[in-house]
């Protein structure tokens, strides 16, 4: 019944991505849906992207551990959105295509490629465990071994997305915004009222899991808070949706409802994990990460366990189709037409851009293996992108006439010390837990420094005369 339902529901999307499909018909229709997206699509479009399996598998499984302080990796999303709308008006205003555009605009061309490489490293790595994420949804449902299921998963997303495009996810999109929602309220009210009630369900749980820290210490969760804040931030598929707003107005509008809806579904999908520990006891960090799926197929009603494991397929299909889009179009905009063949046709960027997909689909597939677990690949492409990739985007929208070298120098030093913090730790990993340099977790070193480079360089370099104004 389960397997049956998330293939008519998968049907259901390529029936639509489809129909949509017809209208891309250039590469501004299949990059940035040719400007024209109105907020009621970019809303859902933006939270079905943000919740991914890094909160379906990863949050609701630390939820599952720890209670609700696992929230504190949420909470850095919700401020990173409460930031962005203030700044959301004046991207859709430059009109570019890609995050390494604007670092282009504002540091020169170096900036730009360390930037694309930065995206494709760690947004290869975030598509990459959605598809780790189906292979462990199709286990639990259908007996599927689990990198059986996670090649399914790719082949289905890297295909989907290959001949979608950003028209195609962004309104498929709002079924699946739907759908998660749905499900993860209507899951939360079943467990709830099986409990006894709000107050009785919440006076069985443990005392920690109902504290501000709970077991986590202060420095753990703020290294969950961190790195969320900071990709969020600068997340290059939320600029490119902005890209694609028919409005500046459309763009502010869509982020008031997403801080919402990301707020909500959120706390949701924790509070499955958390009320989970209580119905599923006994299960290990690693089983702890498929808490919500079994929810679904051992404690829920039918119909809303059916709902619930299509809602899954809904979070982890749309985050992979746009973490694959987004890498793809840095590859063939930011490398491939800036660096070698500027007077490449339209038609040949659509059909190399979905060339790229299919490559960077089976890049995602491999790297997917060598991690020990779902939120290690999260916080690891996290922090990649957040520190190197954030600061310096912050920087060139904030901080007019900042010297060119300031950027590169912070894109450049947060990259490496992201690789060469966690290659240390990984080195010296106890039973696959990382033992890192002084004890801290990757986000702080590579934060700081990367802040620091970006600061210190742009106060003791000259201020360029040729950077672009600031849009007001």
């Amino acid at each position: 019944m389960f397997l049956s339902a998330i293939i008519i529901y998968l049907a259901a999307l390529v029936v639509v991505g489809s129909w949509k499909s017809r209208q891309v018909q250039t590469a501004d229709d299949f990059l940035i849906a040719n400007r024209a997206l109105p907020a009621r699509v970019l809303v859902f479009t933006l939270l079905a992207t943000w919740i991914g399996s890094g909160s379906l598998f990863a949050g609701a499984g630390l939820g599952y551990r720890v209670g609700f302080p696992a929230l504190w990796q949420s909470a850095g999303a919700w401020v990173g959105i409460a930031l962005v709308y203030f700044i959301a008006p004046r991207v859709r205003r430059l009109a570019q295509y890609t995050v390494p555009d604007i670092l282009e605009l504002r540091y020169g061309p170096t900036a730009r490629l360390l930037g694309a490489l930065t995206t494709v490293m760690a947004y290869t790595t975030i598509a990459a465990y959605q598809f780790r994420a189906g292979g462990k949804l199709l286990e639990l449902v259908a007996g599927i071994e689990p990198a059986t299921g996670a090649l399914m998963t790719a082949a289905f997303c890297v295909t989907y997305t290959a001949l979608a495009g950003m028209l195609s996810i962004a309104y498929l999109d709002v079924g699946n915004g739907v759908m998660m929602v749905v499900s993860v309220v209507l899951a939360v009210v079943f467990l709830v009222s099986d409990g006894g009630g709000l107050a009785t369900t919440f006076s069985s749980l443990q005392p920690e899991h109902v504290a501000l820290f709970g077991e986590l210490s202060p420095q753990a969760a703020l290294a969950l808070f961190f790195p969320t804040l900071f990709l969020l931030l600068g997340e290059a598929n939320m600029y490119q949706k902005f890209f694609s707003a028919k409005s500046e107005r459309a763009a502010r509008l869509a982020v008031v409802g997403w801080i919402v809806g990301t707020i909500v579904v959120e706390t949701l999908i924790d509070s499955v994990g958390v009320l989970g520990s209580g119905v599923v006891p006994g299960l290990s960090t690693e089983g702890s990460e498929s808490i919500v799926i079994n929810v679904a197929l051992q404690v829920l009603p039918m119909g809303i366990g059916v709902l619930l494991v299509c809602g899954a397929a809904a979070i982890i299909v749309s985050t992979a189709n746009s973490f694959l889009l987004t890498p793809a179009t840095n590859l063939m905009r930011d490398v491939y037409q800036r660096f070698i063949n500027p007077k490449v046709a339209d038609q040949q960027v659509l059909v190399y851009t979905r060339l790229v997909v299919v490559a960077l689909g089976c890049v995602g597939y491999v790297i997917g293996s060598f991690f020990p677990s779902i939120l290690a690949m999260a916080l690891w492409a996290y922090t990649m992108y957040g520190a190197g990739i954030t600061p310096a985007l912050l920087g060139a929208l904030v901080w007019p006439r900042i010297p060119r070298s300031a950027g590169v120098w912070s894109i450049l030093v947060g990259m490496t010390t992201t690789l060469v913090w966690e290659i240390v730790g990984l080195q010296h990993s106890v039973d696959g837990v990382p033992e890192y340099p002084l004890g801290l977790e990757t986000v702080y070193p590579a934060l700081t420094l990367s802040i620091l480079a970006l600061v210190v360089v742009g106060l003791t370099t000259r201020p360029s005369t040729t950077d672009f104004p600031v849009p007001s």
